[in-house]
C-alpha cells in the first residue's frame, strides 16, 4: 500500500493509503495538473496544462498540448507505466484529460480520465 494523494488521515486516525492502481492514478494527477517550477526540489516538475485552460482552443494547440504532456508522463513515471495515449479537450472551462496506459508491473492496461 501507498501513502494516499491528497495526504489526509483515515477514519481509523492513520495516513490514508492507496492500492497501486490509485496511486498510479494519483501520481498521473500530480504531474499534469502541477506547473513547472511549483516544487521547491524539482523545477522541471510537471507539465503546465494548466495553462490550456487561459489559451484559445485550437487543432495545433490540442496536438502539441497533448505531445507535451506524453512527453511528461514518460519522463517522470516512465518506470511505473507506458503511456499509450493522450487525449486533452476543454469544454467551455473545464480541461479534460484522458491518458491510456499499461501499468509496467502488472502489464494491466488501464485509462484515467482527469477533469479541472
Amino acid at each position: 500500500m501507498d501513502i494516499a494523494y491528497p495526504f489526509r488521515i483515515d477514519q481509523r486516525g492513520r495516513v490514508a493509503s492507496a492500492t497501486e492502481n490509485e496511486h498510479i492514478l494519483q501520481m498521473i494527477e500530480q504531474l499534469l495538473f502541477t506547473s513547472p517550477g511549483e516544487r521547491v526540489n524539482r523545477p522541471d516538475f510537471g507539465s503546465n496544462l494548466q495553462q490550456l485552460i487561459f489559451s484559445p482552443n485550437s487543432a495545433e494547440l490540442a496536438v502539441a498540448t497533448e505531445f507535451i504532456v506524453k512527453g511528461a508522463l514518460e519522463q517522470w513515471l516512465g518506470d511505473v507505466i507506458a503511456v499509450e495515449g493522450v487525449v486533452i479537450s476543454t469544454v467551455e472551462s473545464t480541461l479534460q484529460v484522458k491518458v491510456q496506459y499499461v501499468v509496467l508491473r502488472t502489464q494491466q492496461r488501464q485509462i484515467g480520465e482527469f477533469s479541472r
